[in-house]
Protein backbone atom coordinates (compact mmCIF):
# COMPACT_ATOMS: atom_id res chain seq x y z
CA UNK A 1 0.00 0.00 0.00
CA UNK A 2 1.03 3.98 -0.64
CA UNK A 3 3.37 5.09 2.55
CA UNK A 4 1.84 7.30 4.44
CA UNK A 5 3.06 10.96 4.84
CA UNK A 6 4.27 12.02 8.08
CA UNK A 7 2.15 14.70 9.87
CA UNK A 8 4.13 17.98 9.91
CA UNK A 9 5.75 18.17 13.46
CA UNK A 10 3.54 21.63 14.81
CA UNK A 11 -0.02 19.73 13.76
CA UNK A 12 0.60 17.35 17.59
CA UNK A 13 3.11 19.37 19.40
CA UNK A 14 1.94 17.91 22.69
CA UNK A 15 2.50 14.53 21.27
CA UNK A 16 5.96 15.47 21.06
CA UNK A 17 6.65 16.47 24.08
CA UNK A 18 5.21 13.13 25.50
CA UNK A 19 7.35 11.45 23.19
CA UNK A 20 10.46 13.33 24.02
CA UNK A 21 10.39 12.79 27.07
CA UNK A 22 10.46 8.78 26.77
CA UNK A 23 14.04 6.96 27.85
CA UNK A 24 16.27 6.17 24.96
CA UNK A 25 15.79 2.78 23.78
CA UNK A 26 19.15 0.20 24.36
CA UNK A 27 20.54 -1.63 20.83
CA UNK A 28 21.72 -4.90 21.16
CA UNK A 29 22.61 -7.19 18.76
CA UNK A 30 21.01 -10.47 18.22
CA UNK A 31 23.32 -13.94 19.25
CA UNK A 32 24.34 -15.08 16.06
CA UNK A 33 23.48 -17.94 14.41
CA UNK A 34 25.24 -19.75 12.05
CA UNK A 35 22.83 -22.74 11.33
CA UNK A 36 20.93 -22.82 7.88
CA UNK A 37 17.35 -21.43 8.27
CA UNK A 38 14.08 -24.07 7.35
CA UNK A 39 13.87 -23.10 3.96
CA UNK A 40 11.44 -21.01 3.36
CA UNK A 41 10.95 -19.78 6.96
CA UNK A 42 10.44 -16.34 8.61
CA UNK A 43 13.65 -17.21 9.93
CA UNK A 44 14.98 -17.26 6.98
CA UNK A 45 13.31 -14.36 5.71
CA UNK A 46 15.03 -12.10 8.21
CA UNK A 47 18.23 -13.40 8.07
CA UNK A 48 17.70 -12.44 4.43
CA UNK A 49 16.29 -8.95 4.74
CA UNK A 50 19.48 -8.37 7.45
CA UNK A 51 22.05 -9.11 5.41
CA UNK A 52 20.49 -8.46 1.21
CA UNK A 53 19.18 -5.35 1.74
CA UNK A 54 23.14 -3.56 1.73
CA UNK A 55 23.75 -4.22 -2.33
CA UNK A 56 21.74 -6.35 -5.43
CA UNK A 57 19.11 -6.39 -7.60
CA UNK A 58 15.91 -6.52 -6.16
CA UNK A 59 14.43 -9.67 -8.02
CA UNK A 60 10.94 -10.70 -6.38
CA UNK A 61 10.01 -14.39 -6.79
CA UNK A 62 7.57 -13.42 -9.28
CA UNK A 63 6.36 -16.60 -11.60
CA UNK A 64 10.40 -17.37 -12.56
CA UNK A 65 11.03 -13.35 -13.40
CA UNK A 66 12.20 -11.11 -10.92
CA UNK A 67 13.13 -7.40 -12.05
CA UNK A 68 16.37 -6.59 -13.50
CA UNK A 69 18.77 -4.31 -12.67
CA UNK A 70 19.97 -1.79 -15.01
CA UNK A 71 22.71 -3.43 -16.13
CA UNK A 72 21.03 -6.69 -16.96
CA UNK A 73 21.17 -7.76 -20.70
CA UNK A 74 17.99 -8.87 -22.21
CA UNK A 75 18.26 -12.27 -22.16
CA UNK A 76 18.78 -12.14 -17.95
CA UNK A 77 15.45 -10.05 -17.37
CA UNK A 78 12.56 -11.55 -15.49
CA UNK A 79 10.21 -13.45 -17.16
CA UNK A 80 9.41 -16.60 -15.43
CA UNK A 81 8.41 -16.91 -11.34
CA UNK A 82 9.27 -16.74 -7.92
CA UNK A 83 8.83 -17.89 -4.55
CA UNK A 84 8.12 -16.78 -1.19
CA UNK A 85 8.94 -18.32 1.92
CA UNK A 86 6.62 -18.23 4.43
CA UNK A 87 6.17 -20.95 7.16
CA UNK A 88 6.76 -23.72 4.89
CA UNK A 89 7.72 -24.08 0.86
CA UNK A 90 8.53 -20.59 -1.05
CA UNK A 91 6.08 -19.04 -3.74
CA UNK A 92 7.12 -17.61 -6.76
CA UNK A 93 6.25 -15.71 -9.87
CA UNK A 94 7.07 -16.23 -13.92
CA UNK A 95 7.82 -13.04 -15.94
CA UNK A 96 8.95 -12.60 -19.75
CA UNK A 97 11.75 -9.85 -21.37
CA UNK A 98 10.51 -6.54 -20.89
CA UNK A 99 12.37 -3.27 -21.19
CA UNK A 100 14.95 -2.65 -18.63
CA UNK A 101 13.87 -1.41 -15.49
CA UNK A 102 15.06 0.78 -12.38
CA UNK A 103 16.09 -1.75 -9.53
CA UNK A 104 13.45 -1.23 -6.48
CA UNK A 105 15.14 -0.05 -3.67
CA UNK A 106 13.12 0.21 0.09
CA UNK A 107 12.23 3.92 0.97
CA UNK A 108 13.91 4.94 3.86
CA UNK A 109 13.97 8.22 5.87
CA UNK A 110 16.95 9.56 6.40
CA UNK A 111 18.77 8.49 9.58
CA UNK A 112 19.79 11.06 12.41
CA UNK A 113 23.17 9.92 14.24
CA UNK A 114 21.84 9.32 18.05
CA UNK A 115 18.08 10.01 17.20
CA UNK A 116 15.13 6.98 19.04
CA UNK A 117 12.00 6.76 16.36
CA UNK A 118 8.89 4.68 17.77
CA UNK A 119 10.40 1.30 16.04
CA UNK A 120 13.12 1.68 18.20
CA UNK A 121 10.97 2.10 21.22
CA UNK A 122 8.69 -0.88 20.14
CA UNK A 123 10.98 -3.25 19.38
CA UNK A 124 11.81 -6.19 21.79
CA UNK A 125 15.11 -6.83 22.90
CA UNK A 126 15.79 -10.32 21.26
CA UNK A 127 19.51 -11.40 23.31
CA UNK A 128 19.56 -14.81 23.23
CA UNK A 129 19.44 -16.96 26.22
CA UNK A 130 21.02 -16.28 28.56
CA UNK A 131 18.54 -13.73 28.95
CA UNK A 132 18.89 -10.03 30.88
CA UNK A 133 16.05 -7.98 32.41
CA UNK A 134 17.22 -5.39 29.67
CA UNK A 135 14.75 -7.23 27.45
CA UNK A 136 11.67 -6.38 30.20
CA UNK A 137 12.94 -3.20 30.52
CA UNK A 138 11.98 -2.62 26.87
CA UNK A 139 8.91 -3.84 27.03
CA UNK A 140 7.73 -2.08 29.71
CA UNK A 141 8.99 1.02 27.53
CA UNK A 142 7.04 0.32 24.82
CA UNK A 143 4.51 -0.18 27.37
CA UNK A 144 4.74 3.97 27.36
CA UNK A 145 5.09 4.72 24.13
CA UNK A 146 1.80 2.92 23.31
CA UNK A 147 0.26 4.79 26.60
CA UNK A 148 1.45 8.09 25.45
CA UNK A 149 0.23 7.28 22.34
CA UNK A 150 -3.72 6.43 23.69
CA UNK A 151 -3.73 9.25 25.91
CA UNK A 152 -2.68 11.40 23.23
CA UNK A 153 -5.94 10.13 21.15
CA UNK A 154 -8.07 10.19 23.89
CA UNK A 155 -6.43 14.11 24.65
CA UNK A 156 -7.95 15.15 21.33
CA UNK A 157 -4.65 15.14 19.91
CA UNK A 158 -6.06 14.19 16.15
CA UNK A 159 -3.56 14.40 14.02
CA UNK A 160 -0.21 13.52 15.65
CA UNK A 161 -2.53 10.36 17.77
CA UNK A 162 -4.44 9.14 15.03
CA UNK A 163 -0.76 9.25 12.43
CA UNK A 164 0.59 7.07 15.30
CA UNK A 165 -2.15 5.10 15.23
CA UNK A 166 -2.57 4.15 12.35
CA UNK A 167 1.52 3.56 11.70
CA UNK A 168 1.66 1.98 15.16
CA UNK A 169 -1.83 0.42 15.69
CA UNK A 170 -0.89 -2.88 15.70
CA UNK A 171 1.81 -2.85 18.01
CA UNK A 172 0.27 -0.85 20.27
CA UNK A 173 -2.66 -3.92 20.53
CA UNK A 174 0.58 -6.05 21.02
CA UNK A 175 2.33 -4.15 23.87
CA UNK A 176 -1.08 -3.13 25.35
CA UNK A 177 -2.14 -6.91 25.69
CA UNK A 178 -5.35 -5.77 23.63
CA UNK A 179 -4.81 -8.75 20.67
CA UNK A 180 -5.31 -11.96 20.51
CA UNK A 181 -3.42 -13.99 23.33
CA UNK A 182 0.02 -15.47 22.17
CA UNK A 183 -0.27 -18.69 23.81
CA UNK A 184 -2.43 -21.59 23.76
CA UNK A 185 -4.44 -22.30 26.51
CA UNK A 186 -3.35 -24.95 29.00
CA UNK A 187 -4.48 -28.33 28.33
CA UNK A 188 -5.99 -28.62 24.48
CA UNK A 189 -3.04 -29.83 23.51
CA UNK A 190 -3.70 -32.80 21.16
CA UNK A 191 -2.06 -35.14 17.86
CA UNK A 192 1.32 -35.59 17.50
CA UNK A 193 3.75 -33.92 15.44
CA UNK A 194 7.45 -33.79 15.30
CA UNK A 195 9.84 -31.03 15.37
CA UNK A 196 13.73 -30.80 14.26
CA UNK A 197 16.56 -28.82 16.19
CA UNK A 198 19.36 -28.91 14.43
CA UNK A 199 22.65 -28.31 15.61
CA UNK A 200 23.55 -24.98 16.93
CA UNK A 201 19.95 -23.93 17.67
CA UNK A 202 19.43 -21.52 19.97
CA UNK A 203 15.93 -19.96 21.29
CA UNK A 204 15.03 -17.97 18.44
CA UNK A 205 15.34 -20.79 15.65
CA UNK A 206 13.37 -23.51 18.27
CA UNK A 207 10.45 -21.00 18.53
CA UNK A 208 10.34 -20.29 14.88
CA UNK A 209 10.04 -24.30 14.58
CA UNK A 210 7.60 -25.03 16.91
CA UNK A 211 5.23 -22.37 15.34
CA UNK A 212 6.00 -23.56 11.88
CA UNK A 213 4.85 -27.33 13.42
CA UNK A 214 1.57 -25.87 15.00
CA UNK A 215 3.32 -26.88 18.06
CA UNK A 216 2.77 -22.71 19.40
CA UNK A 217 0.20 -20.36 18.70
CA UNK A 218 2.79 -17.69 17.83
CA UNK A 219 6.13 -17.24 16.19
CA UNK A 220 7.72 -15.41 19.37
CA UNK A 221 5.63 -16.80 22.19
CA UNK A 222 8.57 -19.62 22.96
CA UNK A 223 11.21 -17.37 22.80
CA UNK A 224 9.74 -14.68 25.06
CA UNK A 225 8.68 -16.89 27.60
CA UNK A 226 12.28 -17.78 27.65
CA UNK A 227 12.79 -14.20 28.23
CA UNK A 228 9.75 -13.35 30.53
CA UNK A 229 11.42 -16.18 32.32
CA UNK A 230 14.87 -15.70 32.26
CA UNK A 231 15.38 -19.14 31.47
CA UNK A 232 18.95 -20.99 30.12
CA UNK A 233 18.58 -23.65 28.29
CA UNK A 234 20.58 -25.88 25.64
CA UNK A 235 18.82 -27.48 23.31
CA UNK A 236 20.44 -30.38 21.87
CA UNK A 237 19.81 -31.57 18.26
CA UNK A 238 17.66 -34.64 16.58
CA UNK A 239 13.73 -35.20 16.48
CA UNK A 240 10.89 -34.06 18.96
CA UNK A 241 7.96 -35.78 19.46
CA UNK A 242 5.54 -33.16 20.84
CA UNK A 243 1.80 -32.25 20.04
CA UNK A 244 -0.09 -29.35 18.62
CA UNK A 245 -1.39 -26.63 20.99
CA UNK A 246 0.78 -26.55 23.51
CA UNK A 247 2.01 -23.70 25.66
CA UNK A 248 5.27 -22.26 25.29
CA UNK A 249 6.15 -23.77 29.41
CA UNK A 250 4.20 -27.34 28.06
CA UNK A 251 6.91 -27.49 24.85
CA UNK A 252 9.87 -26.78 27.02
CA UNK A 253 8.86 -29.39 29.32
CA UNK A 254 8.81 -31.32 26.34
CA UNK A 255 12.06 -30.72 24.76
CA UNK A 256 13.72 -31.23 27.84
CA UNK A 257 12.25 -34.79 28.43
CA UNK A 258 14.52 -37.29 27.18
CA UNK A 259 11.32 -39.12 26.21
CA UNK A 260 10.09 -37.03 23.37
CA UNK A 261 13.26 -37.34 21.97
CA UNK A 262 12.90 -39.72 18.87
CA UNK A 263 15.62 -42.27 18.57
CA UNK A 264 16.72 -43.77 15.36
CA UNK A 265 14.17 -41.20 13.85
CA UNK A 266 15.38 -38.47 11.03
CA UNK A 267 13.17 -35.82 9.06
CA UNK A 268 13.74 -34.87 5.19
CA UNK A 269 11.86 -31.33 5.07
CA UNK A 270 10.08 -30.59 1.93
CA UNK A 271 11.97 -28.54 -0.69
CA UNK A 272 15.05 -29.38 1.16
CA UNK A 273 18.34 -30.00 -0.77
CA UNK A 274 21.00 -33.03 -0.13
CA UNK A 275 23.46 -31.00 1.14
CA UNK A 276 20.99 -29.38 3.97
CA UNK A 277 19.44 -31.98 5.56
CA UNK A 278 21.93 -34.99 5.32
CA UNK A 279 24.24 -33.63 8.32
CA UNK A 280 21.19 -33.32 10.52
CA UNK A 281 19.63 -36.72 9.23
CA UNK A 282 23.23 -38.27 9.86
CA UNK A 283 23.46 -36.42 13.31
CA UNK A 284 20.04 -37.88 14.61
CA UNK A 285 20.99 -41.12 13.43
CA UNK A 286 24.15 -41.74 14.95
CA UNK A 287 25.65 -42.65 11.49
CA UNK A 288 29.28 -40.35 10.11
CA UNK A 289 28.38 -38.07 7.62
CA UNK A 290 31.24 -39.86 5.71
CA UNK A 291 28.73 -42.79 5.53
CA UNK A 292 25.73 -40.81 3.65
CA UNK A 293 27.72 -39.03 1.82
CA UNK A 294 29.21 -41.93 0.28
CA UNK A 295 25.83 -43.61 0.26
CA UNK A 296 24.42 -41.17 -2.25
CA UNK A 297 27.60 -40.76 -4.63
CA UNK A 298 26.02 -43.53 -7.11
CA UNK A 299 22.28 -43.30 -7.81
CA UNK A 300 22.36 -46.60 -10.22
CA UNK A 301 22.80 -48.42 -6.83
CA UNK A 302 19.21 -47.17 -6.23
CA UNK A 303 18.20 -47.85 -10.06
CA UNK A 304 18.37 -44.50 -10.59
CA UNK A 305 18.98 -43.11 -13.77
CA UNK A 306 20.87 -39.58 -13.02
CA UNK A 307 24.17 -38.11 -12.22
CA UNK A 308 22.87 -37.42 -8.44
CA UNK A 309 20.08 -38.31 -6.36
CA UNK A 310 19.20 -35.04 -5.81
CA UNK A 311 14.79 -34.50 -5.51
CA UNK A 312 15.33 -38.43 -4.83
CA UNK A 313 14.52 -38.65 -1.08
CA UNK A 314 11.41 -37.81 -0.35
CA UNK A 315 10.50 -35.37 2.46
CA UNK A 316 9.26 -37.50 5.76
CA UNK A 317 9.86 -38.29 9.21
CA UNK A 318 11.25 -41.86 9.04
CA UNK A 319 12.01 -44.27 11.95
CA UNK A 320 14.99 -46.76 11.93
CA UNK A 321 15.83 -49.90 13.32
CA UNK A 322 19.30 -49.48 15.88
CA UNK A 323 21.53 -51.01 13.52
CA UNK A 324 20.07 -49.54 10.05
CA UNK A 325 23.34 -48.61 7.78
CA UNK A 326 23.59 -45.14 5.78
CA UNK A 327 22.87 -47.40 2.14
CA UNK A 328 19.04 -49.26 4.25
CA UNK A 329 18.15 -45.22 4.69
CA UNK A 330 18.66 -43.85 1.69
CA UNK A 331 17.06 -46.87 -0.34
CA UNK A 332 14.20 -46.46 1.66
CA UNK A 333 13.54 -43.05 1.18
CA UNK A 334 14.16 -43.80 -2.74
CA UNK A 335 11.66 -46.06 -2.49
CA UNK A 336 9.62 -44.13 -0.84
CA UNK A 337 9.68 -41.39 -4.13
CA UNK A 338 8.74 -44.02 -6.09
CA UNK A 339 5.21 -45.32 -4.31
CA UNK A 340 5.15 -41.11 -5.16
CA UNK A 341 5.35 -41.41 -8.38
CA UNK A 342 3.45 -44.34 -9.13
CA UNK A 343 0.47 -42.94 -7.25
CA UNK A 344 0.58 -39.70 -9.49
CA UNK A 345 0.66 -42.25 -12.69
CA UNK A 346 4.22 -41.01 -14.02
CA UNK A 347 5.23 -43.41 -16.69
CA UNK A 348 8.28 -45.78 -16.44
CA UNK A 349 11.19 -43.65 -17.64
CA UNK A 350 9.62 -40.08 -17.17
CA UNK A 351 10.85 -39.75 -13.42
CA UNK A 352 13.55 -37.83 -13.82
CA UNK A 353 11.45 -34.95 -15.80
CA UNK A 354 8.51 -35.38 -13.23
CA UNK A 355 10.66 -35.02 -10.64
CA UNK A 356 12.73 -31.90 -11.92
CA UNK A 357 9.18 -30.31 -12.66
CA UNK A 358 7.94 -31.44 -8.82
CA UNK A 359 11.42 -29.63 -6.96
CA UNK A 360 10.55 -26.37 -8.85
CA UNK A 361 6.66 -26.35 -7.97
CA UNK A 362 7.55 -27.49 -4.06
CA UNK A 363 10.23 -24.49 -4.38
CA UNK A 364 7.97 -21.73 -5.98
CA UNK A 365 4.55 -22.46 -4.77
CA UNK A 366 2.07 -22.80 -1.62
CA UNK A 367 0.24 -25.75 -1.52
CA UNK A 368 -2.89 -25.13 -2.91
CA UNK A 369 -1.03 -23.15 -5.73
CA UNK A 370 0.69 -26.25 -6.63
CA UNK A 371 -1.28 -26.82 -10.10
CA UNK A 372 -1.37 -22.95 -11.20
CA UNK A 373 2.40 -23.32 -10.88
CA UNK A 374 2.73 -26.36 -12.70
CA UNK A 375 0.74 -24.81 -15.49
CA UNK A 376 2.76 -21.96 -15.78
CA UNK A 377 5.82 -23.89 -16.26
CA UNK A 378 3.67 -25.99 -19.01
CA UNK A 379 2.30 -23.18 -20.79
CA UNK A 380 6.47 -21.59 -20.93
CA UNK A 381 7.43 -24.25 -22.24
CA UNK A 382 5.28 -24.70 -24.67
CA UNK A 383 6.95 -25.29 -28.31
CA UNK A 384 6.66 -22.04 -30.49
CA UNK A 385 6.09 -19.70 -27.35
CA UNK A 386 6.22 -16.13 -28.29
CA UNK A 387 5.98 -14.85 -24.72
CA UNK A 388 8.72 -16.54 -23.21
CA UNK A 389 10.60 -17.75 -26.01
CA UNK A 390 11.19 -21.30 -23.53
CA UNK A 391 12.59 -19.72 -20.84
CA UNK A 392 11.12 -20.63 -17.28
CA UNK A 393 13.28 -17.97 -15.46
CA UNK A 394 12.41 -19.31 -12.17
CA UNK A 395 14.48 -18.06 -9.22
CA UNK A 396 14.46 -21.35 -7.57
CA UNK A 397 16.80 -22.92 -10.34
CA UNK A 398 18.81 -19.98 -10.73
CA UNK A 399 19.69 -20.01 -6.87
CA UNK A 400 20.21 -23.72 -6.83
CA UNK A 401 22.93 -23.42 -8.71
CA UNK A 402 24.76 -21.26 -7.41
CA UNK A 403 23.93 -22.38 -3.74
CA UNK A 404 21.93 -19.92 -2.75
CA UNK A 405 18.82 -22.22 -2.45
CA UNK A 406 18.49 -21.86 1.43
CA UNK A 407 19.33 -18.05 1.70
CA UNK A 408 15.81 -17.53 2.40
CA UNK A 409 15.21 -14.37 0.29
CA UNK A 410 12.40 -13.97 -2.37
CA UNK A 411 14.73 -12.12 -4.76
CA UNK A 412 17.91 -13.71 -6.76
CA UNK A 413 21.29 -12.19 -6.73
CA UNK A 414 22.98 -10.87 -9.78
CA UNK A 415 25.20 -13.99 -9.27
CA UNK A 416 22.44 -16.32 -9.55
CA UNK A 417 20.70 -14.49 -12.69
CA UNK A 418 24.04 -14.29 -14.35
CA UNK A 419 26.31 -17.41 -13.41
CA UNK A 420 26.05 -19.97 -16.54
CA UNK A 421 25.20 -23.43 -15.08
CA UNK A 422 22.84 -25.43 -16.45
CA UNK A 423 20.44 -24.93 -13.92
CA UNK A 424 19.76 -20.91 -14.56
CA UNK A 425 16.98 -20.99 -16.54
CA UNK A 426 16.99 -17.15 -17.17
CA UNK A 427 19.77 -18.33 -19.19
CA UNK A 428 19.39 -21.74 -20.87
CA UNK A 429 16.16 -22.52 -22.16
CA UNK A 430 13.91 -25.84 -20.95
CA UNK A 431 14.45 -27.52 -17.68
CA UNK A 432 17.00 -27.71 -15.43
CA UNK A 433 19.66 -30.21 -15.53
CA UNK A 434 18.16 -31.82 -12.75
CA UNK A 435 15.81 -31.84 -9.76
CA UNK A 436 16.70 -28.79 -7.19
CA UNK A 437 15.03 -30.13 -4.00
CA UNK A 438 12.72 -32.85 -2.55
CA UNK A 439 9.43 -32.77 -3.36
CA UNK A 440 6.22 -33.93 -1.46
CA UNK A 441 3.14 -36.16 -2.71
CA UNK A 442 1.01 -32.87 -3.68
CA UNK A 443 3.90 -31.19 -5.64
CA UNK A 444 4.49 -35.19 -8.01
CA UNK A 445 0.81 -34.87 -8.32
CA UNK A 446 0.62 -31.16 -9.66
CA UNK A 447 3.43 -31.78 -12.07
CA UNK A 448 1.28 -34.65 -13.60
CA UNK A 449 -1.69 -32.65 -13.38
CA UNK A 450 -1.75 -29.05 -13.82
CA UNK A 451 -4.39 -26.66 -13.70
CA UNK A 452 -6.17 -25.12 -16.61
CA UNK A 453 -5.61 -21.55 -17.02
CA UNK A 454 -3.45 -19.29 -19.72
CA UNK A 455 -1.08 -18.25 -17.02
CA UNK A 456 2.45 -17.37 -17.97
CA UNK A 457 3.42 -15.91 -14.76
CA UNK A 458 3.07 -15.13 -11.44
CA UNK A 459 4.28 -13.22 -8.28
CA UNK A 460 3.14 -13.30 -4.87
CA UNK A 461 2.27 -10.02 -3.40
CA UNK A 462 2.50 -10.72 0.21
CA UNK A 463 5.31 -12.74 1.48
CA UNK A 464 3.88 -13.16 4.87
CA UNK A 465 0.22 -14.53 3.84
CA UNK A 466 1.79 -16.04 0.37
CA UNK A 467 -1.02 -14.05 -1.75
CA UNK A 468 0.26 -15.12 -5.50
CA UNK A 469 -1.14 -13.09 -8.33
CA UNK A 470 -1.71 -15.58 -11.35
CA UNK A 471 -1.31 -13.72 -14.85
CA UNK A 472 -1.51 -14.35 -18.61
CA UNK A 473 0.17 -11.26 -19.80
CA UNK A 474 3.34 -9.68 -19.10
CA UNK A 475 1.48 -5.94 -18.42
CA UNK A 476 -0.78 -7.78 -16.20
CA UNK A 477 2.24 -9.28 -14.32
CA UNK A 478 3.52 -6.32 -13.83
CA UNK A 479 0.48 -5.00 -12.17
CA UNK A 480 0.75 -7.39 -10.11
CA UNK A 481 4.59 -6.72 -9.27
CA UNK A 482 3.97 -2.82 -8.31
CA UNK A 483 1.62 -4.73 -5.50
CA UNK A 484 4.53 -6.54 -4.20
CA UNK A 485 7.28 -3.80 -4.62
CA UNK A 486 4.74 -1.68 -2.57
CA UNK A 487 4.43 -4.76 0.01
CA UNK A 488 8.33 -4.75 -0.11
CA UNK A 489 8.51 -1.28 0.63
CA UNK A 490 5.92 -1.36 3.59
CA UNK A 491 7.76 -4.34 4.95
CA UNK A 492 11.36 -4.05 4.29
CA UNK A 493 12.41 -6.42 7.06
CA UNK A 494 10.43 -9.23 5.47
CA UNK A 495 13.06 -11.07 3.17
CA UNK A 496 12.13 -8.96 -0.50
CA UNK A 497 16.34 -8.60 -0.98
CA UNK A 498 18.77 -10.70 -2.22
CA UNK A 499 22.43 -9.74 -1.59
Amino acid sequence: MPERENPEPSSHSLSDDLFAKLPEPSHRAPASDSTPPVPGSRRARREAAQTGQQAGSFTPKTGGDPEPAPEQTAAQQPTGESTATTAGPETSAAETPAPETAAVEPSTSAAVPGAATLDDLFEADHTEVGHTKKAKKKRRTGCLVALAIVLAILGGLTAGGFWAWNTYGDKISDVMGWGPPADWEPGIATGEVFVTIRDGDTGGPVSTALYEAGVTRTEDVFYDYLVDENIAVTFYPGVYKLQEKMTAEAALTAIQDPASKAENTASVPEGSTLEYFLPTMAESLGIPIEDFQAAVKDPSAYGVEADSLEGWLFPAVYTFDPEVTAKDVIQRMVDRTRESLAAAGVPEGDEQRVLTIASIIQREGHTEDFPKVSRVIVNRLQPGNDETHGLLQMDSTAQYGVGELHAGSAGSSEKALTDPNPWNTYIHPGLPKGPIATASDAAIDAAMHPADGPWFYFVTVNLNTGETVFSATYAEQTQAEKKLHEWCQANPDSGCYAG
